[in-house]
């Protein structure tokens, strides 16, 4: 029996911010993490590759406004900076 992966403590040291701002990242990283694990069936951010998260935000956040894209790419970029990753995606200005 395994425990489920704790996204929470996964970004523990990488989020600053109000409370707020911490949980609404924490909030939409579980998201990406559901949508990632119900197509690839890849549970935790250590086996996702950079196409796994471009998916996501180009095919899940295709119709959404232009601020909550702007808002996951801000949650994004966490995600790549606790994984040490040199993934870039677009600008938050685009």
């Amino acid at each position: 029996m395994s425990k489920p992966f704790d996204m929470e403590l996964f970004l523990a040291g990488v989020l600053v911010g109000s409370h707020s701002t911490r949980q609404r990242h924490v909030r939409q990283a579980k998201i990406m993490q559901a949508e990632i694990t119900k197509r690839w069936q890849l549970g935790t951010p250590w086996s996702w590759q950079r196409k796994h998260v471009a998916w996501f935000l180009d095919h899940h956040l295709g119709n959404r406004s232009e601020a909550t894209r702007y808002y996951y790419l801000l949650t994004v970029r966490l995600l790549v900076s606790r994984l040490q990753k040199i993934w870039v995606f677009g600008s938050p200005i685009d």
